[in-house]
């Protein structure tokens, strides 16, 4: 993924959230999305989780990252940079139809659908720094949601659609905050010397797990989506990251 920095990393999995049965004896595979430079170069692709069959998704000499899926499993948004610096893309799930859907000498990555489907949001740095905006998804009505001098990114949408979960470094270092779908009424929900990013609500929209290090090295937490309860759920000397709830 994209991380701050701008950096490009070793791939991460999405799971699909279409139509699977994950528990029990008639559970159905999923599909899930990564990236990866198997290839040489970075690209998409999915894998059936059921027999292990990998499928390319995109073959460009300029690296593709950060895949996600849409709500109905029809579409997969993601970041490239086969247009220098990066924009955001879509295709098909099926990897055909791949369009374009941010223009902008910017670096713009992070994107994030809507519950319905019908607005993406991401991280662009067109006007300067680190901001979270929408479009439509298909690329129409970009705005800004945040604006401050410091870097916002990483956007999460709430399960009902009427919020979303960002990091922030505003108040002098990364914090998770939440703000209405809108870009009203910010709220800062984690407060340490420490780096907390990387939010993802519950699927009830009650809970968001995020990254932090707030005890030496990175770990998963979890909290109310007040920001009460902050819980640290894994402890391992190796880094931990990107939490991601089970449709």
């Amino acid at each position: 993924m994209l991380k701050r920095g701008r950096t490009l990393v070793a791939g991460a999995l999405i799971v699909a959230g279409c139509g699977t049965n994950a528990t029990g004896p008639a559970a159905q595979p999923v599909l899930i999305a990564f990236f990866s430079n198997r290839s040489g170069d970075f690209e998409i692709y999915f894998m059936n989780s059921g027999t292990g069959e990998v499928t390319n998704l995109t073959n460009h000499s300029g690296a593709d990252f950060s895949p996600a899926w849409s709500p109905d499993g029809g579409k997969i948004a993601f970041g490239s940079w086969r247009d220098y610096p990066p924009e955001i893309y879509v295709m098909n799930a099926d990897g055909t139809g791949q369009t374009r859907l941010t223009n902008n000498f910017a670096f713009e990555f992070d994107p994030a659908w809507s519950p319905d489907g019908a607005h993406i949001a991401f991280t662009s740095d067109r006007d300067g720094n680190d901001e979270v905006y929408v479009m439509n998804a298909d690329g129409s009505g970009q705005s800004r949601l945040t604006t401050d001098s410091a870097s916002d990114f990483e956007p999460s949408w709430s399960p009902d659609g009427r919020k979303i979960a960002f990091a922030s470094e505003r108040d002098g270092n990364m914090e998770i905050y939440v703000m209405n779908a809108d870009g009203g009424a910010p709220t800062r929900l984690t407060k340490n010397t420490a780096v907390d990013q990387s939010p993802a609500w519950s699927r009830d929209g009650r809970r968001i797990a995020f990254t932090s290090d707030r005890d030496g090295n990175r770990e998963i937490y979890v909290m109310n989506a007040d920001g009460s309860g902050q819980t640290r759920l894994t402890n391992d000397p190796a880094e931990d990251d990107t939490p991601s709830w089970r449709p």
